[in-house]
């Protein structure tokens, strides 16, 4: 690695929506000293019904943009962009312009999560997207000898978080979850980082039997693990606990959102990727 400033560099953390800012809490959480910088590509979420060509371009832009603003480390806090862009990001992307730079999905943490529980059938939600790339299963099974997969698209739950509207989120969560339920499973893996939010709903759904692998609880430890494996990255970091919004659409539920986690003097600014 060529020799860069220490102590300057951001994190940066990139979703298509609210999902990300969540996970994004969960990490200043656990790893609170860092400098963070969020994008959410707000104006064009959900990225689930897109095609894998379309959510590249998206995903190349947002981490470009983190780049130029001074991120050595950026987390694609999306299962979508994670299961449909990360991989040629790193192969293609990173070498050819920003060879010094990383950058991390949450797929992979998950995976590790639903391993570390010896699963023998896990229900996996997630978007449609994800769910056809069948990224999870995929992993899963190389590292779970013998487990059983069933996942299972929640195609509306994003809109309607987003939204803000969530009067119907029980009869909405226990239409896509009751399938799993029929499978016997042991555990339910929530495959999207919007679907944390909801995550008190679902527990309450599944029962105290059903282990709900949820990305917001283990995400900060497993980019800690990282930094610590990775000390090369780690003394770059800015520890001033920086923290600035990037949006590419502002609306009321976002901004709601945003100061109930992150205090009343957020500021959301408009940017266009």
């Amino acid at each position: 690695m060529a020799k860069q400033i220490t102590g300057k560099w951001n994190i940066g953390v990139f979703d298509s929506g609210l999902g990300g800012l969540f996970l994004l809490r969960a990490l200043t959480e656990k790893l609170p000293a860092y400098d963070y910088i969020y994008v959410g590509d707000t104006k064009r979420v959900p990225y689930s019904n897109r095609s894998p060509e379309t959510v590249y371009e998206f995903t190349r832009a947002a981490v470009r943009y983190l780049f130029k603003n001074g991120c050595q480390l950026v987390v694609l806090a999306c299962n979508t962009a994670s299961a449909l862009a990360l991989r040629r990001l790193q192969q293609e992307f990173l070498p050819q312009q920003y060879p010094e730079r990383r950058i991390l999905g949450v797929l992979a943490p998950l995976v590790e999560a639903i391993e570390e529980r010896h699963p023998r059938r896990i229900g996996v939600l997630a978007t449609q997207a994800t769910v056809n790339s069948h990224a999870i299963t995929r992993e899963l099974k190389k590292r779970v000898p013998g487990v059983t997969v069933f996942e299972h698209a929640a195609p509306l739950l994003v809109p309607m978080v987003e939204s803000g509207e969530l009067q119907w989120a029980d009869a909405m969560l226990t239409a896509y979850i009751q399938p799993l339920l029929l499978q016997r499973v042991e555990g339910l893996a929530l495959g999207c980082t919007h679907y944390p939010i909801l995550k008190r709903r679902i527990r309450r759904i599944v029962g105290k039997d059903i282990s709900v692998i949820s990305q917001d609880e283990f995400l900060g430890k497993k980019l800690a693990d990282y930094l610590m494996r990775h000390p090369e990255i780690e003394v770059l970091l800015g520890k001033r606990k920086k923290r600035e919004f990037f949006v590419t659409d502002k609306t009321s539920t976002l901004e709601k959102r945003a100061q109930e986690w992150f205090g009343k003097n957020i500021k959301l600014k408009l940017i266009h990727l």
